[in-house]
């Protein structure tokens, strides 16, 4: 396994004043999937540059403030036409007012990169809902609970 390329990723879990989380879409059809906002940290960018500048171009997004580290996963499914063999992501808790989601790049640009929605989720939502999610388990009510981990959890594929 060692001998796998695996991305770097930063991701964060958006949370309003009201516990919803904010997700956005991957892909369409009848595979689509609700991710948190974030992606490929590049080269010489930190964690807390890369989840920045993904908020902003994924959602409209500019944090006061970047939370602890609470989730990480490591996927295998091919990226980047076979560049890379999965992704290793860290995600970050982010604590916001809610706010309409106003992408910072073009909604073509965003749709060449595969991501073809954004939206508010509440917990029931996601509970009753028969969507695809990523990390397939979303420890919310936990997070909720409990507040942030003091070591990050890996909430798996």
């Amino acid at each position: 396994m060692s001998d796998l390329r695996l991305r770097l990723a930063a991701r964060a879990l958006v949370l309003d004043e009201d516990d919803r989380v904010l997700l956005v879409r991957m892909g369409a059809g009848e595979r689509p999937v609700w991710a948190t906002p974030g992606g490929g940290i590049e080269e010489g960018e930190t964690d807390e540059e890369a989840v920045r500048r993904e908020l902003f171009e994924e959602v409209g997004l500019v944090p006061a403030a970047l939370g602890p580290l609470i989730w990480i996963r490591t996927v295998h499914p091919p990226l980047d036409a076979g560049r890379w063999d999965g992704e290793t992501e860290r995600i970050y808790l982010v604590r916001t007012r809610a706010f309409d989601p106003a992408p910072g790049l073009s909604w073509d640009r965003l749709h060449a990169e595969g991501m073809t929605a954004v939206r508010w989720w509440t917990i029931g939502e996601l509970e009753a809902a028969e969507a695809r999610f990523a990390p397939r388990r979303l420890p919310l009510r936990d997070l909720i609970r409990r507040g942030p981990p003091a070591e990050p959890v890996d909430v798996g594929v």
